[in-house]
């Protein structure tokens, strides 16, 4: 007979949310109980396999008694805490947020943000066209992925990712200040240059398409990247015997990507060189 562990029971607390009461276990955040609860607050630094950052602001609400917005994917649910999530001043800051970040950056391959600056009456145009934007051109400096700063809104996952909280690689960072910053590797030299290990969990964690495979990014300026025609399958990767889960996605009958599941106990979202970009073997059929 199979036992499953039930780990340390967590006691449960009692907040008002939007004025209704929410229960949620003890450490989980506003964000947490938000989604628990069916609502949608938008968020893009914000990722299950890493800690929270809270550098977008997309996500702040209101709680009664602080002075400022607080942003719900970092701030830790309370007893007694009364949130208000969709109030005229939390839509007011998510508003200017998505409208400061899209007439700076290319987020055309954003997931749901045309719709969120649909949704909160956002006019990036309103800045004009002497507004400062990004128009770094791609950074194709190996066969593997893409860097498109020109898309990045320094969310800091792929710094995280590839530093303390999964690689330990160290190779990436930021430089520059203000508007003048940038995720770059040391010395901005070129990828192959640098301490990267090519392990692309940086793209796994990436919001906005900035990091991309190079098989993505080709197909997506040739025009032919249809996720719709896409199926995803999930396996175990066969180069060793760590037991590392894979989802292929296939498009007309190659596969054009690799990710893991970021509930994969062995992963959590995370691979090596050979999981992630070794699969050229499997449709070579010269």
């Amino acid at each position: 007979m199979t036992v499953t562990p039930l780990g340390i029971p967590r006691r449960l607390l009692e907040f008002t949310l939007d004025g209704d009461s929410a229960r949620v276990p003890e450490g989980a955040t506003i964000l947490d109980a938000c989604r628990a609860a069916g609502k949608d607050v938008p968020t893009l630094c914000e990722g299950d396999t890493l800690r929270p950052k809270n550098a977008c602001r997309v996500c702040v609400v209101e709680v009664e008694g602080a002075r400022t917005l607080v942003p719900a994917c970092s701030r830790r649910a309370e007893p007694g805490m009364v949130v208000r999530t969709d109030t005229e001043r939390a839509r007011h800051s998510r508003r200017i947020v998505l409208e400061l970040l899209a007439s700076s950056v290319d987020l055309s391959t954003t997931p749901r943000v045309a719709e969120w600056i649909k949704e909160y009456e956002a006019k990036p145009d309103r800045f004009g066209p002497d507004a400062a934007r990004l128009n770094d051109s791609p950074k194709v400096d190996n066969d593997l992925y893409v860097r498109d700063y020109a898309k990045c809104i320094l969310c800091y996952k792929c710094v995280d990712a590839c530093g303390d909280q999964w690689q330990n690689s160290f190779a990436i960072s930021v430089t520059g200040r203000g508007f003048d910053a940038r995720i770059a590797v040391e010395h901005d030299a070129p990828l192959t240059d640098s301490a990267c290990v090519y392990c692309g969990n940086c793209i796994e964690v990436c919001p906005t398409g900035a990091l991309s495979p190079r098989s993505e990014f080709d197909r997506r300026a040739a025009g032919t990247w249809d996720e719709s025609a896409q199926t995803r399958t999930t396996t175990v990767c066969a180069y060793c015997g760590v037991g590392c889960g894979l989802t292929l996605h296939v498009q007309d009958n190659e596969i054009v990507k690799v990710t893991s599941p970021h509930d994969n106990p062995v992963t959590h979202g995370n691979l090596c060189i050979k999981g992630r970009f070794g699969y050229q073997h499997v449709q070579n059929r010269g």
